[in-house]
């Protein structure tokens, strides 16, 4: 049974190789364009002028003085990722280059350069020279690079630095510029001010004089109120504040000592009230005669004279103390009643003030809110005065720090464009990168057959064969051609893929015309002759036969007069050099007879020469344009579909395929065909080992005197295919 090849496993194996095997065939292509493009790259690289250039660095800085301001420190400037990038495109605008094409005449210069009649305009002048210039910045650095290209050295240094020179003179001028003009308008807004502090200054005095006010700050412009009703509000608040908390003081001690007894109050009071001789004297009088008393009283009874003397002592005292103690009570609620009267009455002395004041507020306020106004209108005019006086001292600051010339422009001997070795190998590079491209794009677009992968995984089909260029006629080249080789491989693979050893009728087909179908035939029924097996070839090509010229015999008479019954099969086929090899012509095909293959004169035909002869072959006209192919398909026990390598689309090789099949024919796979074994490696393991082999040993035959060892071995050669057929 007929194996199908997996595409999966022929996709695995493409590597370095079929992509080697692109550009060997290819090659025509690749050094076309390589040469081309080589060629037009030495060309117009040696017939450009030489460009020379020239290159200035400067260093940039963000606009600030060269030293530290007057008033104040400069502020630190934070960084901006885009600022040198914007500087990059003001070196190279309008108003740095203009100046530059003006200074350096440049206009009248290019005018004799290209020949023309008129200076160049300040635009044509201004996109020449953009184009001539470049602007580069040192990495991590505020250095930046200008380098101007021209066909003179001189004119390349004098464009780099002038361009260097004018944006540094339009920096610093647009810095001198900006802050005359801020301080023009500070002056503008400090005089506006002025004018407004002087009619403010007025209004106030004029409320001054109108509501009285004796305020002996107004001329420094103090907004604080200066009459004196704040001030007795505040007074008398204060004093308020000191009643209440001797009202409270005077209280608390009263009402703790009205709640003691006579005892704890001898014992407290001197303490809670100190400063009462007379009470301190009472009271030390009072603890003597109680210490005597104490004494006696543990010498002698209580009716002893001294006892009765001091215990009268002791009454008399005690009165005095109890009488003294409730006058001080007394006195000290006298001191909380007066007390709360003076709290009373600068409670009522303070809301009087309060009232007082509010009305007073109400009717100065507008003069204190025009105090107020003014003294802001006099705060702002003083500080746009300090700005103007700190702008003006900062525009007399130098400024060259901004825009540095570390290094200046001069001239240089060697040009830099064009760079000759650097063209050449780019070309080179290019060149080669095209040609391989164009190679691949070229592959790419060719649908046709070119591997053993392309029929296996479009046609699902086996190849049997691969047969090589430049193949002639195998009967003229002898058995021991390298190209026989091929021929015993497909040989030997047809009889192994043929399902019943009876099957020994076969046609080849192609999808169009050219394929070598005819040329493939007759070889193989040559090679299976050369093995002494009996074989017929019929030119069952009616429309365009070609097989009697391969054999060298006549094409009067054939096949086509058999089939009309006008000739009989033993008058029509002819007899070849090899003697196992019997041809019979296509015969001339009257124009009355286009369906003869499809006869069954045909059929009894191919019936009867499959009993005479071991094997038969039916040549056949192109599959895709009649019929004829597709019943010899039907009609024989095989077919095999030839493919010329790189010629016709796949489409039109898996149509042919189907036609095959759709007529019920038995397909046994594909031969490829026209091979460049010399230019595709990717077939030299099919059909190149047996041509080298075969060369090689020509050669040493040819140096050896006697060749019967060579006879030999081709006799063992055919006995061997013998045996191979006497299997089969």
């Amino acid at each position: 049974m007929q194996n199908k090849p997996n595409p999966q496993q022929s996709d695995s194996k493409l590597h370095f190789l079929d992509y080697w095997r692109i550009i060997r065939i290819r090659k025509t292509v690749i050094l076309a364009v390589f040469l081309l493009v080589v060629l037009t790259t030495a060309l117009v690289t040696y017939i450009l002028k030489p460009t020379y250039s020239s290159s200035v660095r400067i260093a940039i800085e963000k606009d600030s003085a060269d030293i530290t301001p007057l008033i104040g420190m400069q502020m630190s400037q934070q960084h901006d990722p885009y600022w040198v990038l914007t500087e990059f495109e003001k070196i190279q605008s309008k108003v740095v280059l203009h100046p530059v094409i003006e200074s350096l005449e440049l206009r009248n210069k290019w005018m004799e350069r290209y020949n023309l009649k008129q200076p160049l305009s300040l635009t044509e002048a201004f996109d020449v020279l953009k184009k001539t210039i470049e602007v580069d910045q040192y990495r991590n650095t505020s250095l930046i690079e200008i380098t101007a290209y021209s066909q003179d050295k001189d004119e390349a240094a004098s464009i780099a630095q002038e361009i260097a020179e004018q944006y540094k003179s339009v920096r610093e001028s647009n810095l001198k510029s900006m802050a005359n003009a801020g301080i023009d308008a500070l002056k503008a807004q400090y005089a506006d001010q002025n004018e407004k502090v002087k009619l403010k200054q007025a209004e106030l005095d004029a409320l001054r004089e109108e509501l009285n006010i004796s305020d002996i700050y107004s001329a420094e412009g103090s907004s604080i109120g200066m009459t004196t009703e704040p001030q007795i509000v505040l007074r008398l608040e204060q004093e308020r504040t000191v009643a209440e908390a001797k009202l409270i003081r005077f209280q608390t001690l009263f009402n703790e000592l009205e709640a003691m007894t006579l005892e704890q109050l001898k014992n407290t009071i001197l303490t809670a009230m100190p400063g009462n001789l007379r009470l301190t004297s009472l009271l030390n009088e009072y603890d003597k005669a109680r210490q005597s008393f104490a004494q006696l009283k543990a010498i002698h009874g209580q009716e002893h004279p001294q006892m009765k003397s001091i215990a009268q002592l002791l009454g008399e005292i005690e009165v005095q103390v109890t009488s003294e103690i409730t006058g001080v009570l007394r006195g000290l609620q006298s001191q909380v009643n007066a007390a709360q009267n003076e709290l009373n009455e600068l409670s009522e002395a303070v809301e009087n003030a309060k009232a007082n004041d509010a009305e007073k507020t109400a009717k100065y306020r507008p003069y204190f809110t025009a105090k107020r106004d003014l003294e802001n209108l006099s705060k702002i005019s003083d500080m746009i005065m300090i700005r103007i006086l700190q702008e003006t001292v900062d525009a007399a600051l130098p400024t060259e720090s901004i825009v540095e010339i570390y290094d200046r422009a001069e001239p240089n001997d060697e040009p830099v464009r064009p760079k000759k070795l650097l063209n050449l190998a780019l070309g080179v590079l290019v060149g080669l990168i095209a040609g391989v491209g164009l190679a691949f794009f070229i592959e790419y677009l060719d649908t046709s057959v070119k591997t053993i992968d392309d029929v296996e995984q479009a046609l699902e089909a086996p190849v049997l064969g691969v047969i090589p260029q430049n193949v002639q006629s195998l009967m003229l080249e002898g058995p021991d051609s390298p190209h026989a080789e091929a021929y015993r491989v497909l040989r030997t693979n047809i009889l192994f893929s043929r399902k019943d050893s009876s099957f020994n009728t076969m046609t080849v087909v192609s999808g169009g015309a050219g394929e070598g179908k005819s040329t493939t035939i007759f070889n193989l029924a040559t090679i299976f002759a050369q093995n002494d097996a009996r074989v017929l070839i019929i030119d069952s090509d009616l429309r365009r036969p070609s097989l009697h010229k391969l054999v060298g015999v006549s094409n009067a008479v054939g096949l086509t007069d058999f089939l009309l019954g006008q000739k009989t099969a033993e008058e029509v086929i002819q007899t070849t050099k090899l003697d196992t090899l019997h041809f019979m012509p296509s015969g001339k095909l009257p124009s009355s007879s286009m369906g003869i293959l499809n006869s069954q004169q045909m059929k009894d035909f191919i019936q009867d020469v499959k009993k005479r002869y071991d094997y038969v072959f039916f040549d056949s006209p192109p599959i895709m344009g009649v019929s004829d192919a597709s019943i010899l398909a039907s009609e024989v026990d095989m077919a095999v579909l030839v493919i010329q390598y790189r010629k016709y689309p796949q489409a039109m090789t898996i149509r042919a395929k189907q036609m095959v099949e759709k007529v019920g024919g038995n397909l046994l796979g594909v031969v490829l065909n026209n091979i460049n074994i010399s230019q595709d490696s990717y077939y030299y393991y099919y059909s190149g080992y047996y041509y080298d082999y075969y060369s090689k040993q020509d050669g040493e035959e040819s140096k050896k005197k006697g060749s019967k060892s060579g006879s030999d071995s081709a006799k063992g050669q055919t006995k061997g295919d013998l045996g191979l057929k006497n299997k089969f």
